[in-house]
């Protein structure tokens, strides 16, 4: 036998081996995995950006409430002035963080993606609103469409380190407003079984996508039990305004029981201070302001603190999506929510890159762990987005998922005890075995339990890799998109409602295959 043939042979068993099913307390990494090391801020920090964001509800306060927003915050404390701002007393503040709702769930259509949004439990997903999507053999941006949404869904629902879907992408190809929220929802929610996330253009496309929500959960009582789906809601346009669409849309939504995503993006030097305290000071407080609006709607509504600062490139005014001051923002702006124990939710993974090329990987990885080794609940944004938020590649699901794998083996860290420390192993090798550890029962026990494997990302030698044809990336992430999409629903899949949903509301046919 060839030497070749039997590094093959060893190759093929132990891939046999990874490929048997694990259960969830065997794997490497699961959803939900605890962050926290990672502290950008001092308790001394914490505490002075608290302090001056209490000022500055107090003080400065948000302009542009609606009628509806000022009858709710005024009820509870706030106070509407005669230059048309509405500030908020720390008084009030204070008791909302006390009385907020904390340590809820996010329902999935399948229980078992249910997420945990409990301590500093980390779960990585998409988010984003680019319109334009990367053919990737062509190498051009084209509009989305519905169709790319819905395979984008396909794609996460098989991705096991992508753990919720929010949709990534503003489909191009329906005109309507109401339609789009609609066509958003739908394609998302047949598309994949875990928790969706959803943004509305009004209010009254958001109550029309409710009702069909309603009727894929079964019926308003049963979406009320498990709402499976979450408003993505920009109640803010930075610096300090609400915007009014958007909070006629958080009433209806709140009302109907739906967890809500409170959504702040400033951009640091535009829309945000440059000094990135001053940004994480503006992004908290406006995400206050939200959450005593939300809980004065619904006492104890289901809300995540969205604190979105975003980064300048201050040489161009232009976004800078994949910076290191983005993963500084996101994780610096974690550990002040989590200073006041509410649920965590910001951006990170996202790239300036226009193709899933290395600065794309490099990009992605930073900012997508430190988010996540700062303990963000909800990491949104953190696979697929090209081009500062601009674009979307259906691939960069595929490697972004191998990425995603390696941060979390990451952010599980070390276990040390007395097993773990191997003294009884070295002592069995060295002593009295072979002199390596290669067939010792400990090496064969933790293959699967300690060490994480990727995907599609090869490990070959440099012989090994021109024996197999010098295999490029690129084309193995594509042949497996191509083969994903070929295998056709997702298992939740239910062909009665999709043509239900299609007749009753208009909308557009999904290809399958």
């Amino acid at each position: 036998m060839s030497q070749t043939s039997r590094r093959m042979g060893g190759r093929e068993s132990r891939k046999a081996l990874r490929a048997k099913p694990l259960d969830e307390a065997t794997k490497p990494i699961r959803p939900g995995i605890s962050g926290g090391r990672y502290k950008v801020l001092t308790d001394e920090n914490i505490l002075m950006i608290h302090e001056k964001i209490l000022v500055c509800l107090e003080k400065i306060g948000l302009a542009n409430a609606t009628k509806g927003c000022i009858e709710y915050c005024t009820k509870v404390g706030a106070i509407y002035g005669d230059d048309k701002r509405l500030r908020f007393p720390r008084s009030l503040i204070e008791d909302t963080i006390a009385n907020a709702a904390r340590n809820f769930p996010l329902y999935a259509q399948n229980p078992k993606h249910d997420i945990n949004l409990s301590g500093k439990n980390v779960h990585f997903g998409t988010a984003g609103a680019a319109t334009q999507v990367i053919d990737l053999v062509s190498r051009k941006y084209r509009d989305a469409t519905t169709q790319d949404l819905y395979d984008a869904a396909r794609l996460v629902d098989k991705l096991d380190n992508i753990h919720f879907f929010q949709r990534p992408l503003t489909v191009c190809d329906v005109d309507d407003m109401d339609s789009l929220d609609m066509h958003t929802a739908y394609a998302s929610a047949m598309g994949t079984s875990k928790h969706i996330g959803v943004s509305f253009n009004t209010a009254r496309g958001a109550q029309k996508t409710l009702n069909m929500l309603f009727e894929i959960a079964g019926g308003e009582k049963k979406w009320r039990e498990r709402p499976f789906a979450s408003n993505t809601n920009c109640f803010v346009v930075p610096p300090l305004r609400f915007a009014e669409d958007s909070c006629d849309v958080l009433e209806v939504v709140v009302k109907a029981g739906m967890p809500i995503l409170l959504l702040s993006a400033g951009q640091a030097g535009a829309t945000a201070p440059a000094a990135l305290a001053g940004a994480i000071v503006q992004a908290v407080a406006e995400t206050l302001a939200g959450l005593v609006y939300v809980n004065a709607v619904v006492p104890g509504a289901q809300a995540i603190m969205g604190t979105w600062p975003f980064v300048s490139d201050l040489r161009t005014g232009s976004m800078s999506a994949g910076s290191a001051e983005q993963g500084l923002l996101s994780a610096a702006c974690t550990q002040m929510v989590q200073h006041y124990d509410l649920p965590t939710g910001a951006p990170a993974g996202m790239t300036d890159a226009k193709l899933p090329d290395i600065q794309a990987g490099y990009e992605r990885g930073t900012t997508a762990l430190a988010a996540g080794l700062a303990g963000c609940n909800m990491v949104y944004e953190a696979a697929g987005m090209q081009a500062s938020l601009l674009g979307f590649c259906l691939e960069s699901l595929i490697v972004d998922n191998d990425m995603l794998g390696q941060c979390l083996r990451l952010l599980r860290g070390i276990e040390v005890d007395e097993s773990t420390l191997s003294l009884d192993t070295m002592e069995q090798v060295c002593m009295h075995g072979p002199g390596h550890y290669l067939g010792h029962e400990q090496t064969l026990g933790l293959m699967q339990s300690e060490y994480v494997y990727p995907n599609f990302c090869e490990r070959f030698s440099p012989k090994e890799w021109a024996e197999f044809g010098k295999p490029e990336l690129m084309n193995t992430i594509l042949e497996e998109k191509n083969k994903i999409l070929k295998e056709g629903v997702s298992s939740h899949f239910n062909e009665e409602l999709y043509q239900n949903l299609m007749t009753k509301y208009n909308l557009k046919p999904l290809k399958h295959t």
